[in-house]
């Protein structure tokens, strides 16, 4: 350390040569070695935001064949909280895919497919399990894809799937957020803490009994509560108190007490309680809305993998909400068919009593006898100035529909995943699995 203090401090400004330094871990760094004159210009790589993650996807796909589906937007949206190795690594796994399916190009669902991949594994099929098992899988699913519907402050569901990973999940719901977020409010943390114990709550009330599938749900939610407490100042008993701090904040980020205790274990208490509270209220919810929840694990179980899109419209209607206006990006090509032979069947009728309209003044004018009175062709004045249109020609109708014109674009947004990379507590989202 002296040595490299030394070979810094003999350098002047007129030598053209810059040190350049990288650690995980700048809370060890000696105090000597960031002071003026050395190492002291910061510069901070964190991980991509929205716009960095696109930016990165461009780089790494600019050589992979893509259709016209693929929306790298969607994507960066929906792994938020990914650094440029996981997004190099979804592309190449989207372009493995493609190839697997005899495609040259790569497709939107590929790179979804792709993401999960990295998240929780390939699919294994093979892993046979029991038809009581795969019930209490899909009832636990849907009872976090459920309670995240039924609460404004939960982010939409994306897909929901009972298929095993080879990382060991047996099942999860994704989230997709609707935009990117740097804060989360208190009915948000509130909110997602009833969902992650919406699985747990589904396999007591429909089996009457628990089992071990909703360890990493506990998990994560015991850390959101014990961060809002200790951190967040989220508590009414602690109030603004900050009883705890990060270490390792660019690698692990735990963070340590700095607390007495007989403090600690009273934090214990309240992160007990506010689980508690979460738990009874994901029972309720879910205990009022049984017959939905029948339905939807049922259409699980037959479909295994089922869109937040499929969720959504189940649920509506179940509900009585009526679906929401499609945009015409959204409609299905056979929708779109129909559209334009609608137009093309209105615009006929005008063109034809447009046509007559033009024709029975020329016609009038030709059949008058030669001994008419004078002033019978003074009757329409307007049109004694006009010029006779040729036979068999027709002046464009002015109030006619075009067919490419595209209906106003509707402003309410489906119900779809949360980021998927991220860790709780922090803004970004979670993944759902048993």
């Amino acid at each position: 350390m002296n040595q490299l203090l030394s070979e810094m401090d003999g350098f002047d400004g007129k030598k053209g040569i810059i040190i350049l330094a990288a650690t995980n871990r700048p809370e060890i760094l000696d105090k000597a070695l960031l002071r003026p004159g050395r190492f002291d210009r910061r510069i901070i790589v964190d991980k991509p935001d929205l716009k960095g993650r696109v930016e990165i996807l461009k780089v790494h796909s600019k050589d992979v064949l893509m259709d016209d589906s693929v929306d790298l937007n969607e994507i960066a949206l929906a792994t938020s909280g990914a650094v440029g190795s996981d997004l190099a690594n979804m592309i190449n796994e989207a372009a493995i895919n493609a190839v697997k399916l005899g495609r040259e190009y790569v497709s939107q669902k590929d790179l979804f497919d792709a993401v999960e991949q990295v998240l929780v594994g390939k699919e294994k099929k093979d892993r046979v399990m029991s038809k009581e098992e795969r019930k209490i899988v899909s009832y636990h699913e849907v009872g976090h894809a459920l309670l995240s519907a039924l609460q404004k402050n939960s982010e939409p569901v994306q897909k929901i799937t009972i298929v095993p990973r080879t990382m060991g999940a047996l099942g999860y719901v994704m989230h997709v957020p609707e935009e990117e977020k740097y804060l989360d409010t208190e009915a948000e943390l509130r909110d997602r803490l009833v969902s992650l114990l919406g699985g747990r709550a589904a396999e007591e009330i429909v089996f009457d009994t628990v089992t071990t599938g909703a360890a990493n749900d506990i998990e994560q939610a015991t850390s959101i509560a014990r961060n809002m407490i200790t951190r967040f100042g989220m508590s009414k008993k602690f109030g603004l108190m900050g009883l705890a701090t990060v270490e390792s904040q660019y690698l692990e980020g735990r963070a340590s007490l700095t607390c007495s205790d007989v403090t600690a274990a009273d934090i214990d208490s309240e992160v007990m309680k506010l689980l508690h509270e979460s738990y009874k209220k994901a029972k309720k919810l879910l205990k009022e809305n049984r017959e939905i929840m029948d339905k939807l694990a049922a259409h699980l179980i037959e479909k295994e993998t089922i869109t937040g899109k499929e969720f959504m419209r189940i649920y509506r209607k179940e509900k009585g909400i009526p679906e929401p206006a499609e945009s015409e990006e959204e409609k299905p090509d056979s929708a779109k068919a129909a559209d334009a032979q609608t137009g093309a069947a209105q615009q006929k009728p005008a063109d034809a009593q447009t046509g007559v309209v033009q024709q029975k003044p020329a016609d009038a004018a030709q059949e008058q006898p030669a001994n008419a009175r004078p002033d019978a062709g003074q009757q329409r004045p307007a049109d004694a100035g006009q010029q006779e249109p040729p036979r068999g020609w027709q002046p464009a109708p002015q109030n006619t529909v075009s067919e490419r014109q595209t209906p106003p674009q509707d402003t309410a947004q489906n119900a779809a995943p949360r980021g998927l990379f991220s860790q709780a507590p922090d803004p970004d989202g979670e993944s759902r699995d048993v």
